[in-house]
């Protein structure tokens, strides 16, 4: 099921979440706003099926998507229409453009060392036009995170059930990594039962980590502890633009 398929369904659980897109994409906006006055263009890397960027075209005159997947860039294109996308690694980005704001929603985790977290903000602060900003979503640190963690979505969608089961835990001598095994089945009335299972492994990214990610790519940041956000906004702006 990781292939065409994996796009769909995890589309269709990331949506039965019950998320509000649309608050989280206002609140950045508004954040912004305060910083960076008249900003019109955005790019959101890592923006999978496109559920953020439908939600930030309502706020800026220009959004584009970047991600790796192509079948997850085809559904944002869908979901935004006219939508500029780019096909890329977080690790290796090089676009002929700048935005004045470009967002990473809860994907730095994917990211292997503290080393490969500096160098893609550096990427990214790269692509900002002067005074831009950079806005990251963390994820929990080394001390925040529970092993054995379990989590569970069941999901029923025009007659199709897709059942969603993760666990994670830590990586053997790695305090700063974890690793996720899921777990998806589907049942569809045409298409029968399907299942498959993958594992991951992630960084426990600490605090003083992205201050120092930040500061090496030239951008002055604040770490803002904020709702709906479980570990808060990190915002930066580049200086040496």
């Amino acid at each position: 099921m990781y292939d065409s398929h994996y796009a769909t369904v995890y589309d269709t659980v990331m949506i039965h979440r019950g998320k509000d897109y649309d608050a989280e994409a206002a609140l950045i906006a508004g954040l912004v706003r305060e910083r960076r006055p008249g900003a019109a263009s955005l790019l959101d890397t890592a923006c999978g099926t496109g559920l953020h960027l439908r939600a930030f075209s309502r706020h800026f005159e220009e959004v584009a998507g970047l991600d790796g997947s192509e079948e997850m860039l085809e559904l944002a294109r869908a979901r935004v229409p006219g939508l500029r996308t780019w096909r890329s690694d977080l690790r290796e980005v090089a676009l002929d453009a700048r935005f004045d704001v470009i967002t990473c929603m809860f994907a730095v985790p994917h990211l292997d060392s503290g080393a490969e977290l500096a160098s893609v903000v550096r990427r990214l602060a790269d692509h900002l036009t002067p005074g831009g900003l950079l806005v990251v979503e963390p994820w929990i640190g080394p001390d925040g995170f529970t092993p054995g963690h379990v989590s569970r979505d069941v999901v029923e969608d025009g007659g199709r059930t897709i059942v969603r089961l993760a666990h994670s835990t830590r990586v053997a001598g790695r305090p700063d990594r974890m690793r996720m095994v899921v777990h998806y089945a589907v049942a569809d009335p045409e298409e029968g039962l399907r299942h498959a299972t993958d594992g991951v492994e992630m960084s426990l990214f600490a605090p003083e980590q992205y201050a120092e990610a930040f500061e090496k790519a030239g951008c002055e940041a604040e770490h803002l502890r904020i709702e709906p956000f479980a570990h808060g906004l990190w915002v930066g702006r580049r200086t040496d633009a």
